[in-house]
């Protein structure tokens, strides 16, 4: 099981996710459901019930310390968990290939 980093300057982790996403006929990404592994290495999916788009503003540090880019896609995403609502950061990296949460 892949350990969570934790940040110094905040109690944020960063963990790799699966996503699931449409792609509009306008070329527009919407997440919709992502696939994590749990403490138990038990994978949890969790569909996104709504989401804003903060891509594309310049490169910047993130307030849970993500660095991104302009190239970097970054949706903050509310989820329920167990009967809770909660948002979570995912950001999406061309150079990683690869979805990242944060919570």
């Amino acid at each position: 099981m892949e350990e969570p980093n934790y940040y110094a300057n905040n109690k944020s982790i960063r963990r790799k996710v699966d996503v699931i996403c449409l792609h509009t006929k306008e070329g527009k990404i919407k997440p919709m459901r992502i696939r994590l592994i749990d403490e138990d290495g038990l994978p949890q999916i969790f569909d996104i019930k709504g989401y804003l788009d903060h891509s594309h503003h310049g490169s910047r540090t993130m307030p849970d310390g993500m660095c991104v880019t302009d190239e970097t896609l970054i949706y903050e995403c509310k989820i329920s968990v167990i009967s809770r609502e909660r948002i979570i950061m995912l950001y999406y990296n061309r150079r990683d290939d690869g979805w990242t949460m944060t919570d």
